[in-house]
């Protein structure tokens, strides 16, 4: 019994002095996924803004060479309408 209480005043110091270490280690990499992740939404965030602002380019520039179109040919209105 005696071997047993001696194993545990032994053991319980090791585990307290590698758990340190060791909690350091997983918060450290959980710090940076998180901070991983926080860039990829921001990436994603800024191509989502271009995406939309070419859109918007786009669909001016399609406005614009129909509205070109149908002063160059009134008469060719109606196929456009």
């Amino acid at each position: 019994m005696s071997g047993t209480i001696v194993a545990i005043i032994i053991l319980v110091p090791v585990i307290m002095i590698f758990s340190i270490p060791i909690t350091a280690i997983i918060t450290s990499h959980i710090r940076k996924q998180s901070q991983l992740t926080a860039s990829m939404v921001k990436d994603q965030l800024e191509l989502e803004k271009l995406k939309h602002e070419n859109y918007l380019i786009e669909t001016e520039k399609m406005r614009l060479e129909l509205e070109k179109t149908l002063l160059a040919n009134p008469k060719d209105e109606t196929k456009f309408i």
